[in-house]
């Protein structure tokens, strides 16, 4: 397949680098990696065994030692080469995220896009890694605050933005002058043995320390733990279920390590009697089905005030038969498959709940079949009517299921409705009133870690700092000061007097 070919992938390929040496296990583990967009067989990889990990960490832990020394601006130059390098190779790495992922092609180009966004806003961070300078009570004395490289930098990623999420991670972790090691999702190696190749190229060219970029492909239980529990490696950045993220702050809590947790989201939307509908509902359609309901910020939950209830289901049910559904390559269609068939059971699962609980099923809730949907693994978008205090409302779904919630009264009642669930990812609300607006960006307004105005709840961009509190994790990514996540602070005062004055006017003589 050409897209493979320009990547560098085989029909075989190994499961661990470290850099441009790939390593060669010597058990067979064979993962099959099989595209959900029709079922066929893409590639295979020999995953990772203890023993190749340990020498991925062993490369790194040297690495790291001449990478620290690298001038920061100089470490912004290799960062905006990698970011060259994916502008070059956009098309054959997007067309293989829409085909390993399922995610529409246009999705899959625009993942890249992101990675080239925060390479060239980590070159300017390479800049700008500052500290403070603080009054001091001391005479003759500074006092003032630095950061240094923290070490190496565990990432976990996960399926469903396969290469964007390494990339906001690895690049400013690269230019802090941290050194990475990624084990991506099972279900999505192939990307990421795709970015590994055009990695190589930018090490060879400047002769940089292998070990710097690392890939290690292989389970939660065997990789994914050695991960977590190895104390050489300070921080890990963990992207997955909130149980699963759960497991591993644990972990890594037990060694004193820090982690950045990007974990679940029941994302809500807010809908207003002064709303503009004609802006809110493709927002919320776009919200709710995109990546067929497979991002941590897709809309779960749409909480309608209940004088625009009506016209609000009425123009969503109209809008969902629209969509198209089928093979994310073709640009024409919405909506393309789930990952595979376990998320088409989850799906399955959740519509058993909602009519179990009392919901019910206002469109969609087919497994489609036949041509065009050979890997079984498509499915029509749902719209229920629900509670919110339903249990299967207040969990998170990876499927495109919208809640279709009635609330009642001031805003504040769906404010306090939209804050009841575990999760504080994304949140949105559509209103033309400056106080609803206000309210709902103030201390008593949205809990989630990023709230929106008249935009839908997925589509964040690379400036901003990205992550969630409760549930979800707190963890931050991306822009605004995320770098100072991958680096460690130091407070240094410096005595430039001849006397030795203490803090808080303690004496001391002898």
């Amino acid at each position: 397949m050409d897209i493979l070919k320009a990547l560098g992938i085989n029909e075989e390929n190994s499961g661990a680098s470290t850099g441009t040496r790939w390593l060669q296990p010597q058990e067979k583990n064979i993962l099959e990696v099989h595209s959900p967009v029709d079922g066929s067989l893409l590639a295979t990889v020999n995953q990772a065994t203890e023993d190749e990990y340990q020498q991925c960490l062993d490369s790194a832990v040297q690495a790291f030692k001449q990478w620290r020394q690298v001038p920061p601006p100089r470490r912004g130059e290799i960062v905006r080469q990698i970011g060259e390098a994916l502008r070059a190779k956009k098309e054959p790495l997007g067309a293989l995220v829409s085909l390993e992922m399922g995610k529409s092609l246009q999705e899959g180009f625009g993942e890249v896009q992101e990675m080239i966004d925060i390479c060239d806003f980590a070159v300017g961070q390479s800049r700008q890694l500052y500290g403070f300078t603080m009054a001091t009570e001391r005479v003759e004395h500074r006092l003032y605050e630095q950061y240094h490289p923290l070490g190496v930098v565990g990432i976990i990623t996960a399926f469903n933005f396969p290469v964007a999420v390494w990339s906001w991670n690895a690049t400013l972790a690269a230019v802090c002058g941290d050194v990475c090691v990624w084990k991506p999702s099972s279900k999505t190696p192939l990307t990421a043995i795709g970015v590994q190749h055009i990695l190589a190229d930018i090490i060879r060219d400047n002769d940089l320390p292998e070990g710097l970029f690392n890939l290690v492909i292989g389970s939660g239980k065997t990789i994914g733990n050695q991960l977590l529990k190895d104390p050489r490696i300070p921080l890990i950045s963990l992207t997955g279920s909130t149980g699963v993220g759960r497991y591993g702050a644990e972990t890594v809590a037990k060694r004193f390590g820090r982690t950045i947790l990007e974990l679940g989201g029941n994302n809500a939307i807010i809908v207003t009697p002064s709303s503009n509908l004609k802006l809110a509902v493709p927002a919320i359609v776009f919200s709710a089905v995109g990546t067929t309901g497979q991002r941590c910020t897709t809309t779960r939950r749409l909480i309608v005030h209940e004088d625009i209830y009506d016209q609000v289901k009425e123009a969503l049910a109209t809008a969902y038969k629209t969509l198209k559904i089928g093979s994310p390559l073709k640009e024409e269609n919405h909506v393309g498959p789930l990952i595979d068939q376990d998320a088409v059971a989850t799906y399955l699962t959740a519509l058993g709940e909602i009519k179990a609980q009392g919901g019910s099923i206002l469109c969609g809730g087919d497994v489609l079949q036949g041509e065009g949907y050979e890997s079984g693994c498509y499915v029509t978008p749902v719209i229920a009517e629900v509670e919110n205090s339903y249990p299967i409302v207040q969990e998170e779904t990876f499927a495109p299921i919208l809640y279709l919630i009635r609330y009642n009264g001031s805003v504040e009642n769906a404010i306090a409705m939209q804050n009841d669930v575990m999760q504080g990812l994304s949140s949105s609300i559509f209103t033309d009133n400056l106080r609803e607006a206000e309210l709902f960006l103030s201390a008593t307004g949205s809990d989630c870690g990023i709230a929106n105005v008249n935009i839908g709840t997925s589509g964040a961009e690379i400036g901003g700092a990205f992550g969630g509190e409760k549930e979800t994790g707190g963890g931050r990514e991306s822009g605004s000061d995320a770098w100072k996540g991958y680096m460690r602070r130091q407070t240094n005062t410096i005595n430039y007097g001849t006397t030795l004055p203490l803090a808080q006017g303690i004496k001391f003589d002898i």
